[in-house]
Parts: C-alpha cells; structure tokens; sequence
C-alpha cells in the first residue's frame, strides 16, 4: 500500500532485536494478524476510489492523486505522535485508539457523500490513514513481544503475508462494489442540481462500502478491547522528538531510506493508475467496472513473490536481488508504455511481482549494523512512507502536463527505481 507498507515502526521498543522475555497473552497473536489484514486491505482501497472519484468529480491527474497524498501524508504527521501516544497507554488501548480512529475516518464518508465534497473525502481519507499509522506502531513491535526472540522473523513474516492478504483482497470486493455501480453518463456531462444529484447518487456505493468496513473495525476493536489487560510485562524506552535523524548522515542508511521513499512512491503511483491505465483504449479498452478486479493481480504478484523471493534472498545477495528487481521492474514498465493489448497490460500488473521484496530489503540492508540504534533508524524509514504522498502527485504533474498520457508519466515510477537499483550496488556487500 497501498503498502502496503509493512514497516517495522518503532519509536517503540519491542524489537525484533529485543532481548527481553516475551509476554504472556495466549490467543493475542490471532488479534494482532487480524490487523496487519486490516490496514493492508484499507491502503489498497485508494486504487479503488481514485477512478471513481476522479469520474464523479471531473478530476485532473493531480486533484486525483491528492487522495494519496492525504492518506500517507499521516505518515509524517501522526507516526512520531501516535507512538508516544502507544507508549503512554500502551499496546492493547493504543490498537483500540487506533481502531477507532480508523472508524471514525469511515464514518466520514457518509458525509463527505451525501454532500458530494471531495475535500470531505481527503479529509476522511485522513483520519482513516491517521488510524492505520497508529494501529502499525502497535502491530509490528507487538507481533515481536508474543513469542520467543528465536522466531520473531517468522511470526512477522507470517504477519506480513495477512497483510499481502488484504491488499489482494480488498480492491477486488472494492472494485466490484464501488466501480460496479458507475453509470453509463459521465459526470462532466452534468451541471448544476442535476450534477450534485449525480455525484450524491454515484457514491453511494463509496459510503455503504466503508460503512460496512466502518461495523468490522468495530468488532475488531471490541475485541482486542476484551485483552486490554492481558499483556504482562509490556515495558517501553523513552524517547523525545524524531530520534535518529543524524542516522541520515550515513551514507547506506540515508541511500536506503531515500529508497523506501521512492520504492512507495512508485509503488503506490502505479496502483493508483493501474485501472485507468489498463481501460485506455491503447491497452484493454474496457470500462473500470469490468477490469477493476484486476488490480488483485498487481498485489498479489507482490504476495506471491515475498515467498519466492525468500528463497533467492537465502541463496543470492540481497543488494543483487534488489538490483535484479529494480532493473526488471523498469523493464516491464518500458514494454508496458511501448507496446499495447493484454501485453502492455499484464506487463505493468507484473511489476507488483517486482515490488514483493523490495521493502523489506531495502529496510534491512539500510539498517544493517545499526545495533542499538535500530529502532531509530526504523523510526525513520516509517517517516519515509510518506513517499506515497509525494511521488504519486509528481506522477500526477507530469500526467496533466502531457495531456493525461499516463504511459509517459511512467517515468515517474521508472526514475524510482532507477535509484533504487543503485542502491542494490551499492549495498551488495555487507556494511562495515
């Protein structure tokens, strides 16, 4: 997402690092996966609403994108403040805090629809991110509390493939609930009261959506409400401000989060594109209501691949593995953006293959040899998700100013990872 980004944020202790005993709570773990599932699914639900919306309020590139740039801009804004806030009431309330917030955000959609302001949906949009970022702070650091240090790994890679889960699933049932019902006049067809009837009518589907999402994350939350007091033995370090900064000095972990900025970036500029993008005349020619199942296939070639390349990452270098995928990434765009049909099609969908492992090593090898500045140097890279505010509305610059030509603000997403690629060089041996 939208991630889906699956940081391991942490101003907040509880490391995969962490040396000490882990706490007692049989059955938490359940709750806690339940979430990674959650917030993926919700992050990629912005590659569903971002046609509609786009349609229904007769939107350029750049107004679209402002959907992403709302949603990971609470990245920046609320990470720093959302883990102090976990660290003041602690794990199981922050998650309910979290939770709620992520409600609420829902709940906003009915008015932002039945008044057909875009600006309520950004701000909705909002308050949904700000209840995901918190409700990250807390997953990450927990699912390392609630076992063992020798199989922390596991747990969170088992964690992380929910998440996969999510975003593969979401945007399916999301495209068929929400482009399903787009009609066959077009919103700049209209003005007037018969424009805002329009628009009210053509998001209802945007709201009931997120009504429904809105009642699940109610139920999760009394849930995990229930074992407010069944975590013992949660201790968290103190901190002040945005610890870790001076981290940037370095070159490998300034490159790297630098990476993590861009790798998002460009991650969520093709997923907010990908529907229009493959219903262009050039490529399928297919309304968004019959296509917009596909956009599963472009995270879920990012699930898929996460256990592919868990394999060649035991095997290869994971700077080489990086590279590799950096460079077949900006292969499949150029054959994507020169050729057309079901071959410029499953070409950009593949490139959700590409991005499978590229957040975790990028991560990785950016925080290689940290030591006990670990968790601030991950502080960090979460801040650096926020990428997926910026990129995409550059993406969107570049759209309007060639005319809407998606395919040449490819190069956008390609320039990323163009970067990125350099970065699997120059990390390919292990830090000093």
């Amino acid at each position: 997402m939208a991630l889906a980004p699956d940081a391991a944020t942490s101003a907040i202790s509880g490391s995969i690092e962490d040396d000490r005993p882990p706490v007692d709570a049989p059955g938490l773990q359940y709750f806690v996966f339940g979430l990674f599932f959650i917030f993926g699914g919700i992050t990629s639900l912005n590659d569903v609403i971002i046609p509609k919306l786009k349609e229904l309020f007769t939107l350029n590139w750049t107004e679209a994108m402002l959907v992403q740039f709302c949603f990971f801009a609470a990245y920046a804004i609320i990470g720093i403040p959302g883990a102090k806030l976990v660290k003041k009431i602690g794990y199981m309330r922050g998650a309910v805090a979290g939770l709620l917030t992520m409600m609420a955000g829902c709940l906003l959609f009915i008015p932002a629809s039945q008044t057909a302001t875009y600006a309520i949906f950004l701000f909705a949009l909002f308050v949904l991110a700000s209840g995901v970022v918190i409700v990250q702070v807390v997953a990450n650091p927990l699912i390392s509390l609630l076992g063992p240090p020798s199989t922390t790994h596991s747990r969170l890679t088992f964690a992380q493939a929910f998440n996969s889960l999510g975003t593969t699933i979401f945007p399916i049932v999301g495209a068929a609930l929400i482009l399903g019902s787009l009609a066959t006049i077009s919103a700049d067809q209209l003005s007037g009261a018969d424009l805002q009837a329009y628009r009210q009518a053509e998001s209802e589907a945007i709201w009931q959506g997120y009504l429904g999402l809105a009642a699940l994350i109610a139920l999760v939350a009394l849930a995990v409400w229930l074992f407010r007091n069944r975590l013992q033995g949660e201790t968290h370090d103190a901190s002040e401000g945005l610890a870790g900064l001076d981290l940037l000095k370095r070159g490998r972990f300034g490159y790297g989060a630098l990476c993590i900025f861009l790798y998002v970036g460009a991650e969520v500029s093709i997923g907010s594109v990908v529907i229009n993008y493959l219903s262009g005349e050039r490529v399928l020619g297919q309304p968004e209501s019959v296509i917009g199942w596909m956009i599963g296939l472009y995270w879920g070639g990012a699930m898929i691949g996460r256990f592919i390349g868990s394999v060649f990452l035991r095997l290869f270098s994971p700077g080489k593995i990086l590279a590799f995928n950096a460079a077949g990434a900006i292969a499949l765009i150029v054959i994507s953006t020169t050729s057309s049909g079901s071959i410029a099609a499953y070409s950009l969908l593949a490139v959700g293959l590409m991005n499978s492992i590229m957040f975790p090593t990028i991560f990785s090898l950016a925080c290689e040899k940290l030591g006990p500045r670990a968790a601030d140097g991950s502080g960090i890279i979460n801040v650096a998700i926020c990428g997926g505010a910026i990129v995409p509305l550059v993406y969107g610059v570049v759209a309007d100013a060639t005319g809407g030509d998606l395919a040449v603000a490819m190069i956008i997403p390609i320039i990323c990872y163009a970067i990125i690629a350099g970065f699997g060089v120059f990390a390919r041996k292990p830090a000093s």
